[in-house]
C-alpha cells in the first residue's frame, strides 16, 4: 500500500494521465491486543493462558459436547453479544489468576482498534496491488516511457517488489507484435497480387508507388489533427493501402490499353489516359474517404478506436489521389524507357516454353518447316480433343434410332 501511493503521486506528475486509482487494501477496522509481558508475569500468567481466555470469550470455544437422538453438536462458550459490542467489553474482560483472583485484561495488555488489510489480491501466486490510471490526449507508449524513468529515479522497491505495466499498454504491445506480421504480409499479398493480375515486375512496382504515396497522406492528417498513432491507426494504413492501389490499377490499366491500341508517344498515352480515368479515380478516393468521415468527427462510444483509423484512411486517399495524378505517369514515363524483361504466363507462352523443353533432347536434329507443321499438328492436343469429339459424335449417330 506504501508503494502504491508512492507511485500515485509519480502518476499526479505525468501528463495525460488522468482518473487515477489505487486499490484499497487497507481500511478494514481490527482489534488490536498488545500483551505486555512484564505485567503478565508479574501476576503469575502466560500468554497462552491469556489467549485462551480473550479466545474464549469472543471467538468462543468448545466446552463438550450435546448429542439430540444420532445428532452430534459442539457446545461453544463464550460472552453474551451484549458483552461484546465495544472496545471498553474487550479491555474489561476478567483473566483469573492462579492465585484465584481475576484482573481485567488493560492491566496486562494494551487494548485498540487500527486499520488492517481489507483484502489481497494475488496473481499467479504472488501478492499485487493495481494502480490504474486513464490516458487522455497522449499516446500510452509516451506515458509508460516517462512514468517507467520517473519510478526508476523516486521508487527504491525492496528486494521481492517489482512493478509491471499492463492494461493497455499491454494490448497495445501485444498488438505492436501482431502488427509486425500482419503489415509485411498484407504488403507482400498486395504486389503478388498486381503481379499476377499485370504479369509485370516493373508494373507492378509502378503500381506500388501509391503505397508510400498513401503513408504520406496519413502521416500528415495524423499529425495534424494531434493524434497518436494506435493500433486502430495500424490497421487504417492497411485498409489504406489496399484502397490506395486501385488508382494505380486504374492508370497503368488504361495506359496499357492506349499502347496495345497502336499509340506510340508516351507523353500523349499518359495525358489521355489520365484525363480519361481523372473521373474514376477520383470517385474511387472520395467515395472510400466520404464513407469514413462521419467516423473521423464522431464524439460517441468507440470514437477513439474510430478516429485514428477513419483519419488515416482519409488523409491517405486524399493525398495519395493527387500524388498519383502527378507521380505516378511521371514514374510511368520513365519507367517505359527502362527495358526489363516482361514475365508473362499466357496460354501461347506456356505452349512455347514446352515445345523448347520437348526438343532439348533432339536439338541437334533439322527438320523443314513443313515437317515441323506436321508434327505440331499430329501432336497438338486441341487437335486431337476436337477429332476424338468428332468421332464420339459419329459414332452416337449410330444410337440415335
Amino acid at each position: 500500500a506504501e508503494y502504491a501511493n508512492r507511485f500515485g503521486e509519480i502518476i499526479k506528475t505525468v501528463v495525460g494521465a488522468q482518473d487515477l486509482y489505487v486499490e484499497p487494501i487497507t481500511g478494514l477496522p481490527q482489534v488490536i491486543v498488545k500483551y505486555n509481558r512484564a505485567n503478565i508475569a508479574q501476576f503469575g500468567l502466560n500468554i497462552v493462558a491469556v489467549n485462551r481466555v480473550v479466545n474464549t470469550a469472543f471467538a468462543g470455544q468448545s466446552a463438550g459436547k450435546i448429542y439430540e437422538g444420532e445428532k452430534r453438536f459442539d457446545l461453544v462458550l463464550r460472552l453474551d453479544e451484549k458483552q461484546r459490542e465495544n472496545l471498553e467489553d474487550i479491555r474489561n474482560l476478567l483473566i483469573p489468576t492462579p492465585r484465584g483472583s481475576q484482573i481485567p485484561l488493560y492491566q496486562v495488555a494494551d487494548v485498540s482498534i487500527q486499520n488492517g488489510p481489507a483484502q489481497i489480491q494475488r496473481e499467479d501466486a504472488k501478492r499485487r496491488i493495481v494502480v490504474g490510471f486513464n490516458v487522455r490526449g497522449r499516446d500510452v507508449q509516451s506515458i509508460v516511457n516517462e512514468l517507467q524513468k520517473k519510478a526508476d529515479l523516486h521508487v527504491k522497491l525492496s528486494p521481492g517488489y517489482y512493478i509491471t505495466y499492463g492494461g493497455a499498454f499491454e494490448n497495445l504491445n501485444q498488438a505492436k507484435d501482431r502488427l509486425m506480421i500482419a503489415v509485411p504480409v498484407s504488403l507482400v499479398l498486395i504486389f503478388v497480387l498486381l503481379f499476377f493480375a499485370f504479369r509485370s515486375i516493373k508494373e507492378s512496382l509502378l503500381i506500388y508507388t501509391a503505397i508510400p504515396l498513401s503513408a504520406i497522406g496519413g502521416i500528415f492528417l495524423l499529425a495534424l489533427r494531434g493524434m497518436p498513432f494506435s493500433i486502430s491507426a495500424g490497421v487504417g494504413f492497411i485498409a489504406l493501402f489496399g484502397v490506395a492501389v486501385l488508382n494505380g490499377i486504374v492508370l497503368v490499366a488504361e495506359f496499357n490499353r492506349l499502347k496495345k491500341a497502336g499509340e506510340k508517344d508516351l507523353h500523349t498515352i499518359v495525358l489521355n489516359g489520365t484525363k480519361t480515368r481523372l473521373r474514376p479515380v477520383l470517385m474511387t478516393a472520395f467515395v472510400a474517404s466520404l464513407g469514413f468521415l462521419p467516423m473521423a468527427v464522431s464524439r460517441g462510444a468507440g470514437a477513439e478506436v474510430q478516429r485514428p483509423l477513419a483519419t488515416v484512411v482519409i488523409g491517405g486517399l486524399l493525398i495519395a489521389t493527387f500524388l498519383t495524378l502527378f507521380v505516378l505517369p511521371t514514374l510511368f514515363i520513365l519507367f517505359e524507357k527502362i527495358k526489363l524483361p516482361k514475365w508473362a504466363f499466357g496460354k501461347k507462352s506456356t505452349m512455347g516454353m514446352v515445345l523448347v523443353l520437348i526438343q532439348l533432347p533432339v536439338f541437334a536434329q533439322t527438320i523443314t518447316l513443313g515437317q515441323a507443321i506436321d508434327t505440331a499438328a499430329k501432336n497438338n492436343l486441341s487437335v486431337k480433343s476436337s477429332e476424338l469429339l468428332a468421332e464420339y459424335y459419329a459414332k452416337r449417330k449410330a444410337t440415335s434410332f
